[in-house]
């Protein structure tokens, strides 16, 4: 069955593409960098603003590379970040489940956060198969929404979480995909899949105020208080109020946040 095609909640504002600029592959694909070699060729799907490409792009080099994202304008940014970084990397513009490249053409395909946003997560990890060549490696890691913990405990942040379950599968997508990669994958064809997690912690007073300012702004000035107020979820008053919620958390001494992801795996 042919699933919709999904909305992209977090949109392109500074105060998301700025948050993906700070990623890394230490961060957000160390249960893949062990298994990457010099001369790889490496396919990078939904690539944001590159920044994790980039480390991946060292880790394989002189291998060939290739960054996929749907936003031509982020993959201007991302060529910017190639130079900035001395790597060589191909930008394409695409859609994931649809790239348009050969089939069995790369080594290694990765994503990070991509298969939360889609509409068929098994579509695009079947295109991410059909790429990859034969022994290669399909690596995949998503956040898990229900698996956010916090301390002190905040009635906003909580209403928070509520919300954003709410305006992403309005959106089509799935927000605690990480649980899923694994099955997905199953259903997508592989047989060799290694299933793991890892977390994003934040525990000092400017990791949290970072984290909650960022939210704020989100929910204030991006795409996802837009689509939360015309899809009914919230009014501009309830946004206001969370992202304040957001800012006093923040602030308190003792805040404490820790995100869960899925990661997976998948021998070709």
């Amino acid at each position: 069955m042919t699933r919709p095609q999904a909305t992209y909640t977090h949109g392109q504002h500074s105060s998301v593409v700025e948050s993906y600029r700070l990623r890394t592959a230490e961060s957000s694909a160390a249960y893949l960098l062990p298994h990457l070699r010099a001369g790889m060729s490496l396919l990078d799907l939904g690539c944001g603003p590159g920044s994790i490409t980039a480390d991946l792009a060292e880790a394989v080099a002189p291998g060939e590379v290739t960054a996929v994202d749907s936003s031509s304008q982020v993959l201007e940014q991302a060529a910017a970040r190639f130079v900035e970084r001395g790597v060589t990397v191909r930008t394409l513009a695409a859609d994931a489940a649809v790239t348009g490249l050969p089939d069995s053409c790369v080594d290694v395909v990765h994503a990070h956060q991509v298969l939360q946003h889609v509409g068929d997560p098994v579509a695009v990890l079947r295109e991410m198969r059909r790429v990859c060549r034969p022994g290669g490696i399909v690596a995949a890691r998503d956040a898990d929404y229900s698996g956010f913990i916090w301390y002190p405990d905040s009635p906003a942040v909580t209403a928070w979480l509520d919300l954003y379950h709410r305006v992403q599968r309005a959106n089509g997508g799935e927000p605690d995909a990480g649980r899923r990669l694994r099955s997905w994958a199953r259903e997508a064809g592989f047989a060799d899949v290694t299933a793991t997690s890892s977390t994003w912690t934040y525990a000092s007073m400017e990791g949290t105020a970072w984290w909650a300012r960022m939210w704020a702004d989100r929910l204030l000035l991006s795409a996802i208080g837009d689509q939360a107020v015309e899809g009914g979820h919230a009014t501009r008053a309830d946004l206001k109020q969370v992202a304040a919620g957001w800012l006093a958390w923040g602030s308190e001494p003792d805040a404490w946040l820790s995100v869960l992801h899925g990661e997976i795996l998948c021998r070709n």
